[in-house]
């Protein structure tokens, strides 16, 4: 099973639970139409990496606030990326189908190490740099969908175990991206930087 840090300790998380169109300006860059309810989907844990791959030009990152439940409450924070194959993601919504081909194959849930958190949800934002250049930001007053919610909505209808993870969604600025590219993450609360890592891309075929 694949493990992830949290306060540098290497625990399992069974599952990555995603949270699909939570800003409303990624929605309107995608074209795609406001929920009326949480758009929810799960990677599994082969999903799960702290190494960012280079599969196909039809891939793009997707940087995210992350959290980590532990006796069902959210207890950490991480940065991830969300990786997307658009090419089987636009098939599989013109024919109706799930999205399992184009969320949750390997490699495709990238994390930093996770920290412990008790602070307040609200002034969480995240920064995507990206070869030096600024790609996304988000915040929690940017969010639809708040993790307290999140977290009530996940649980209305699933089990979470410790160690899982949920990912609370893309702002805009999503893209594709290739081999040797400079991702660094940060997480602020307010000012203050609460975590910031670092990934190097590597190419997939060349690493398998």
């Amino acid at each position: 099973m694949n493990q992830i840090k949290f306060n540098k300790k290497l625990i399992t998380s069974s599952k990555v639970i995603c949270i699909g169109r939570n800003y409303v300006e990624h929605i309107k860059e995608l074209d795609n139409e406001i929920p009326k309810n949480m758009v929810i989907f799960n990677k599994p844990n082969s999903s799960i990496t702290s190494t960012l791959y280079y599969f196909s030009p039809t891939h793009r990152y997707e940087g995210e606030l992350c959290f980590l439940v532990r006796d069902k409450k959210i207890v950490g924070i991480g940065f991830g990326l969300d990786l997307t194959n658009k090419e089987a993601q636009e098939y599989a919504k013109k024919k109706g189908l799930p999205w399992e081909r184009a969320k949750s194959f390997n490699n495709s849930a990238v994390f930093s190490e996770f920290v412990e958190f008790k602070g307040e949800f609200k002034n969480l934002h995240f920064k995507l740099w990206i070869n030096g250049e600024l790609k996304q930001e988000g915040s929690y007053d940017l969010m639809i969908y708040k993790p307290n919610s999140i977290l009530k909505e996940i649980q209305s209808f699933m089990s979470l175990e410790n160690g899982d993870i949920i990912m609370s969604g893309t702002p805009k600025g999503v893209g594709t991206y290739q081999v040797g590219d400079k991702f660094i993450g940060q997480i602020y609360s307010d000012d203050e930087l609460l975590l910031e890592t670092h990934f190097i891309v590597k190419d997939y075929k060349e690493e398998s």
